[in-house]
């Protein structure tokens, strides 16, 4: 499966391999209110995980 855009950028980021271009596009896309939903629905899905595996941990 393909990933969005915004997932590519916040998997970069969580990375530490973002460029600066990416990183201009990452912040226009966070406060564009037509991409802000794609963005919010990537990072709740990354916090969602890590809950999990934190949950996992701890059992």
């Amino acid at each position: 499966m393909s990933l969005s855009r915004a997932e590519t950028l916040i998997e970069k980021l969580i990375s530490n391999k973002l460029s600066g271009e990416e990183l201009s596009e990452l912040l226009a896309g966070i406060t564009s209110e037509e991409q802000q939903q794609a963005y919010s629905d990537v990072l709740e899905a990354y916090f969602n995980q890590l809950l999990k595996e934190g949950q996992k941990q701890e059992k």
